[in-house]
């Protein structure tokens, strides 16, 4: 097989656009956050169709199988058909957006806005373990 049927990871994934540069793309690639079936890639790794590509992107794991190659960034009609998502990724992603749109809500602080300069005092103080009050 010559390298005319494979392509480098970190372009594909600025091709099928799960990065906004191919820098971002490298940098994501060299920081462990793609596997290419089940191995922490490089950002030269070269795929070919039908390798299976594991992408975390924040609490989001995308689950891919490869299409098809392209160096070259073009419309999002033609990046989807790059690759093809697992069903089992897309109901996780699906699982975790709503456990994060269901859990956002319960983080909002109930008081009348922010916490006062005393009120946040009283925050590090309990924070810290001080029993005593005042200082």
């Amino acid at each position: 097989m010559n390298d005319v049927d494979r392509v480098r990871i970190d372009k594909w994934l600025w091709a099928a656009r799960f990065y906004k540069t191919r820098s971002l793309a490298s940098e994501a690639v060299a920081g462990g956050k793609i596997e290419v079936n089940g191995e922490r890639a490089k950002p030269a790794k070269l795929l070919r169709p039908g390798d299976e590509v594991r992408c975390r992107q924040g609490p989001y794991e995308y689950v891919l199988v490869v299409r098809a190659l392209a160096e070259r960034r073009g419309p999002a009609s033609a990046a989807a058909l790059l690759y093809e998502e697992r069903p089992e990724s897309r109901a996780a992603r699906e699982r975790v957006a709503e456990q994060l749109r269901l859990g956002a809500s319960a983080w909002t602080y109930e008081e009348k806005g922010r916490p006062t300069k005393r009120d946040r005092r009283a925050l590090d103080r309990f924070r810290r373990g001080d029993a005593g009050g005042h200082r």
